[in-house]
């Protein structure tokens, strides 16, 4: 089971992160009452959906044996207009130091939307809130 814990300080919106023995910082921008000491949640999700897609081709690759070199992973998040509201889109630019054959190009836009963060934004979660 994975498990963050955070706590929002008397700072307005900066929220300080533990996860297992690693912290983070989060904030907002001056724009929206911040003081832009960290990134965003948002910028956060978008860390680590493109983190786990290059970890999953990486993991992938080696198991099949192809030299990618650097893996980069440029990710953007839009609202978009639809008939039932606004959705999100994330589009994640992905690149290679070496150039993959088209064939493994195929493959690997398969696969990187299989990583263990696209899945749980994709798919239909449940939040439980408890106030404790």
């Amino acid at each position: 089971m994975n498990k963050a814990e955070v706590k929002l300080s008397n700072r307005d919106y900066l929220a300080e992160s533990k996860m297992r023995k690693h912290f983070a910082v989060v904030d907002e921008p001056l724009t929206v009452g911040g003081d832009d000491n960290a990134p965003t949640p948002v910028e956060y999700l978008l860390t680590a959906l493109g983190s786990c897609v290059a970890i999953t081709l990486r993991m992938y690759s080696q198991r099949k044996g192809w030299e990618l070199g650097e893996i980069s992973v440029n990710i953007t998040q839009k609202s978009v207009q639809t008939e039932n509201g606004v959705s999100q889109v994330f589009v994640e630019d992905i690149s290679f130091e070496k150039e993959p054959t088209e064939e493994q190009k195929n493959r690997l836009k398969e696969i990187a939307g299989k990583c263990p963060v696209a899945r749980i934004i994709k798919g239909e979660n449940l939040i439980e809130s408890n106030i404790i």
